[in-house]
């Protein structure tokens, strides 16, 4: 049930809200739980370079096939279909996490030697237009909902994932801009995620952040809590905060005691009665690469480093083997290929960028439709492309961002977020 506000009270101030909300201080994850209960060379040989794909063009045409197909221009407020065509009595507008992601792709694109800079003015006017999310959970707290917000649209849960990854754009984009307002915005989608941090010591393996901002909620999983510390740890390394530090090493840490099955991989959630959902996604491999890699950068500790290359090292023995990369959605593939991305701006493995271009090269051969630059993929998002499964915008973007981190120079994947 939704708080009891006007709608041209949410407009006018849910951003605002967002963007302020709880920076004064950051309260340690002990202190939280208490007030609740109560660049390394290139090796690619020569010749291979040479002959090396155009992933510049790639990521651009991709982009380019998003914008002409999916994309709702000025009279659709900016923003996109979540798949194409859309059904009658569809959503006209796409989930937040779709829209995320077609931020990043902008981003992304607009950071292609090359070809990046007319592509930078969308990548400003997604954020804009982002604000079209910005509400309020059942509460009454601010949050970025899952559909766009009343009065435009009829809104949806605070899912903590969404808030989370929202968050990583803000900190991504202040890595750009150097804009303090960016960096502002990534602090308070942190404090709306750890509202999240489950407090009753009856649930089994207690702790870990909850899914959704409901009452009803029972379910924690791996995918918030490893993104949650990944912004946290982010946050960390660029404030000195110690309790950022202390957060993200709790949210890591409870995925390592709660859900790992071993290095690298993780289940997908804990119930409350603890039951476990026992299904491994890539993405949550990569939330815990990406954190690693952070802290290690932050505080020097090689410990740190360990764990992030054993994890890159178990997942991918895992993923690669069985053709299991290729069945995974395509965007959950694009967040691990960042972290293992990120972590090559330290430790250098020319396998991690390998897997990369191997499996993009793999969606160009078979997901891609020459005429139109667009990928279908089957209905989970990923594998062989199924012709009754629609084009996605979700994993177009995905796409577009796989193809731009190739063509990036390896000297700016220390930005990834």
């Amino acid at each position: 049930m939704r708080p009891s506000v006007t709608f041209a009270a949410r407009a006018g101030t849910a951003v605002t809200t967002i963007g302020v909300l709880a920076l004064a201080t950051l309260s340690s994850p002990a202190a939280y739980a208490a007030s609740k209960q109560s660049a390394a060379p290139d090796d690619t040989p020569p010749g291979a370079r040479a002959a090396a794909p155009d992933w510049a063009n790639r990521a651009a045409g991709a982009y380019d096939a998003l914008q002409s197909n999916l994309f709702l221009d000025s009279s659709g407020h900016g923003l996109f279909v979540e798949n194409a065509p859309v059904l009658p009595g569809e959503n006209p507008y796409s989930y937040l996490w779709t829209f995320r992601e077609a931020t990043e792709a902008a981003m992304d694109v607009a950071d292609v030697p090359g070809v990046g800079p007319r592509y930078a003015a969308d990548a400003a006017a997604r954020f804009t237009s982002l604000q079209s999310y910005a509400g309020f959970d059942a509460e009454g707290y601010p949050g970025y909902e899952s559909a766009v917000a009343p009065p435009l649209g009829g809104g949806g849960d605070v899912f903590y994932d969404d808030n989370a990854i929202i968050g990583l754009s803000y900190f991504q984009r202040f890595q750009r801009s150097n804009d303090p307002a960016d960096l502002t915005h990534a602090r308070s989608q942190l404090s709306v995620v750890l509202r999240g941090w489950d407090t009753d010591p009856s649930a089994t393996c207690p702790g870990g952040l909850n899914w959704i901002a409901s009452p009803a909620n029972t379910t924690r999983g791996a995918n918030i809590t490893g993104l949650g510390a990944q912004l946290a740890a982010h946050l960390y390394e660029q404030t000195r905060d110690p309790g950022y530090l202390a957060w993200a090493t709790q949210l890591y840490d409870w995925n390592e005691r709660c859900l790992k099955q071993s290095d690298g991989l993780y289940w997908n959630s804990r119930d409350d009665d603890g039951s476990l959902n026992t299904t491994l996604w890539t993405y949550n491999s990569g939330a815990m690469i990406g954190t690693a890699t952070i802290l290690y950068r932050a505080t020097s500790d090689a410990a740190w480093l360990q764990r992030a290359t054993a994890a890159a090292r178990g997942s991918l023995d895992y993923w690669t083997a069985e053709n299991r990369l290729y069945a995974q959605p395509a965007v959950f593939n694009e967040m691990y290929f960042d972290d293992l991305l990120l972590l090559d701006s330290v430790q250098h493995d020319p396998r991690y960028r390998a897997t990369v271009a191997k499996y993009a090269a793999q969606i160009w051969r078979a997901n891609r439709d020459a005429t139109t630059g667009l990928y279908r993929f089957g209905p989970s998002g990923g594998g062989a492309p199924d012709p009754a499964t629609r084009i996605s915008t979700l994993e177009q973007a995905a796409v577009v961002q796989i193809m731009a981190s190739l063509a990036w120079d390896r000297s700016q994947y220390h930005r990834i977020a």
